[in-house]
């Protein structure tokens, strides 16, 4: 796992495409549990170099019911984006993932992590990737069918402050799935 790891961390596949360069992120551990796979590190992230730095992370953690040293111990929880580095700002918001990541390092990954029980699949980036056809139409009535998902997903919308407006909106999310969420999350970690 650590020489995986420092693969990764040392990758340069996509570097000359990337405005900030490359500065994959990730974090596991072979006794990881839970597997967080979201979208792309964003500018916060890419200068800090911590995963989840920033108010979508926070907003994660409450959501998961979780601290801040629980969600950064990678033997427990694993961070694998679907691209590892800030793929740079698109006209609304951050470009997509690169579609280059997954492809290359997912499956390594995932391969050395044994105890796996749930696997959080934030945005549609990652669910489509992971469901497949299995996938809604949109991103709502996937995560409005977390639990077809179960027990090896759990999907999720991005908890970006961007998406107040589908909180808003979805209201059903906060009372239907996050207490579900929180559940399954506390019994793996207890």
């Amino acid at each position: 796992m650590d020489q995986l790891l420092k693969e990764i961390r040392n990758c340069q596949v996509c570097a000359d495409d990337l405005l900030l360069g490359s500065r994959p992120i990730v974090a596991a551990h072979p006794s990881s549990k839970i597997v967080i796979i979201g979208q792309a590190p964003g500018s916060i992230v890419h200068r800090t170099g911590i995963p989840w730095d920033d108010k979508s992370g926070e907003n994660l953690r409450a959501w998961m019911g979780i601290t801040e040293e629980i969600f950064y111990d990678p033997s427990k929880i694993a961070i694998i984006p679907m691209g590892f580095c800030y793929p740079g700002k698109g006209k609304s918001g951050d470009l997509p993932p690169r579609t280059e990541c997954a492809p290359l390092w997912h499956k390594p990954l995932l391969d050395q992590l044994k105890e796996v029980e749930l696997i959080l699949l934030i945005g549609k980036y990652a669910q489509d990737y992971y469901l497949k056809k299995q996938s809604k139409k949109t991103l709502t009535a996937t995560v409005k069918a977390y639990h077809e998902y179960l027990p090896t997903y759990f999907v999720l919308p991005h908890p970006s402050p961007r998406n107040n407006i589908w909180m808003a909106k979805n209201k059903w999310f906060k009372i239907e799935v996050l207490p579900q969420l929180k559940d399954i999350i506390k019994g793996l970690l207890s």
